[in-house]
């Protein structure tokens, strides 16, 4: 970006909550059934039907509301948001636009600097779904389709202040935002899935100005990635058109990730928006907020410091072990069975983790449980295993029901420790490699490396490194 300007960046992001029904109706909140298959005279707005308001909904929001730091209302209500499109089938969706559920949010986001911003948050309000439009070719003839399984999901939409300045901060907020949501139990905020989708509202003005410009829509971005490159390119593209003195035109653009560009969608629109008058209004009582507030798990930010005060993890191991509160709470389960908490979490880190990744599964679905994984790692501290033995018996714990010590005597995997043993492995490894032997007493230090491994090789991996590398260290020397 050109130092004369500097961004000014808005994000509007549109969080699924994850309850069992739709919003207005019974109908299961499940969009990617077959399609209409979870659909009703309510959620298609047929004559002579009301809304049935979910309480869920209305839990699930305020929770996702405090987590963020927000002003619950204690009234808010639902307004007809008026436009006609064939994803929407009463004409309208049922949105609070004037008076929302929350207001005045923020979350502190920390850079590669370590210098922490704090990003407002405008408020967040609830709203429905709309429907799925599924466009085919059959033939020559384009056919657009419409799903309704997603008609009347709940939704929360949260509008933040236009504070970001950057792509790489508007990235990093989205993780820490998705975090706290995921942490607070209301949404899944999968953006491949579709359950946390994005739209950026950019502008550019003369760097240290204060005046706020015409700004442009941004949507369709499926990924955080995604929304960093297409704030990038907007960025650019609106620097462009000031310097071959044009004027940025308010309207609505489409990041298309493969050409790797935005392209004009339509001019912006906004469609009369006017009280709803068959959804109550919300009334919420101290009491009852107080509840909810009670219902909310510590945040990652709050425990990263206490498992760094209490566990004696970095910083950097705290954050990690924070970063989901599945893997929290996985963490904490194993260090509490009389393992050291910090090999445990480097090997959550180091093994756990990227198991999740390659099988796409959390902690409590990887046949791993915090009671088995303790009892692998008190093993490996009791030296009654080595680490790769441990890496080994960690697979096999996956595909078994087998106890940790059971597959390590099934395997032949107990360490060798006898001092005779390992000394004689020594011995005939020193014999076989004289010139290594040699290199090392000139100083070349990688030599011990290379003779560790062979007398490794010899043990067939079984051998204490620990009691080895002491053994070899004595007798070369």
């Amino acid at each position: 970006m050109s130092t004369a300007y500097e961004a000014v960046i808005g994000l509007e992001i549109h969080v699924q909550l994850n309850c069992r029904t739709k919003m207005f109706c019974r109908c299961p909140n499940r969009p990617g059934d077959e399609p209409n298959r979870n659909t009703c005279p309510i959620c298609l707005w047929l004559p002579g039907n009301l809304p049935l308001f979910s309480r869920e909904a209305l839990e699930k929001a305020t929770c996702a509301c405090l987590s963020l730091n927000c002003e619950v209302q204690r009234e808010s209500a639902f307004d007809q948001k008026v436009y006609y499109y064939p994803d929407l089938p009463k004409g309208f969706q049922l949105s609070q636009f004037h008076h929302p559920l929350a207001k005045n949010g923020w979350l502190d986001i920390t850079d590669a600097d370590g210098l922490s911003t704090r990003i407002r948050i405008q408020k967040i309000h609830m709203e429905e779904d709309v429907a799925r439009l599924v466009h085919e070719q059959e033939g020559k003839t384009p056919v657009s389709l419409v799903d309704f399984n997603r008609a009347g999901a709940p939704l929360v939409e949260i509008v933040t202040q236009p504070d970001l300045r950057s792509p790489q901060q508007a990235m990093e907020f989205l993780r820490y935002l998705r975090t706290r949501l995921r942490y607070s139990g209301s949404s899944e905020c999968s953006m491949e899935q579709g359950t946390m989708r994005v739209d950026a509202n950019v502008s550019i003005r003369p760097r240290g100005s204060d005046r706020m410009n015409t700004k442009v829509e941004i949507k369709n971005m499926n990924s955080i990635r995604h929304v960093g490159d297409a704030i990038a390119y907007e960025i650019a593209r609106q620097e462009n058109t000031l310097h071959v003195g044009e004027e940025v035109v308010l309207h609505t653009r489409l990041w298309d990730p493969e050409k790797r560009i935005t392209t004009a969608m339509r001019g912006k629109f906004e469609g009369p928006c006017v009280p709803d008058p068959s959804v109550p209004r919300i009334v919420i009582d101290d009491e009852w907020l107080e509840e909810m507030r009670r219902n909310l798990p510590e945040m990652p930010d709050r425990k990263a410091g206490r498992f760094a005060s209490q566990y004696g993890l970095t910083a950097e191991e705290a954050a990690l072990m924070s970063s989901e509160r599945d893997v929290s709470e996985y963490f904490e389960a194993v260090a509490k069975r009389g393992v050291s908490a910090r090999l445990a979490a480097q090997w959550i880190a180091g093994q756990v983790l990227p198991l999740m990744k390659e099988h796409n599964d959390a902690p409590a679905q990887n046949g791993v449980d915090p009671e088995r994984f303790a009892d692998l790692l008190l093993l490996l501290e009791r030296e009654e295993i080595n680490a790769n033995a441990a890496k080994e018996v960690l697979k096999k714990l996956r595909e078994s029901s087998a106890s940790p010590g059971e597959i390590v005597a099934e395997f032949g995997y107990r360490q060798v420790s006898g001092a005779a043993e390992l000394e004689a492995i020594v011995e005939r490894v020193l014999a076989e490699n004289p010139s290594a032997v040699e290199n090392f007493r000139k100083g070349i230090s990688k030599a011990m490396g290379f003779l560790m491994g062979k007398a490794m090789q010899a043990s067939g991996g079984k051998a204490n490194p620990r009691l080895l590398k002491e053994i070899m260290d004595r007798k070369i020397r």
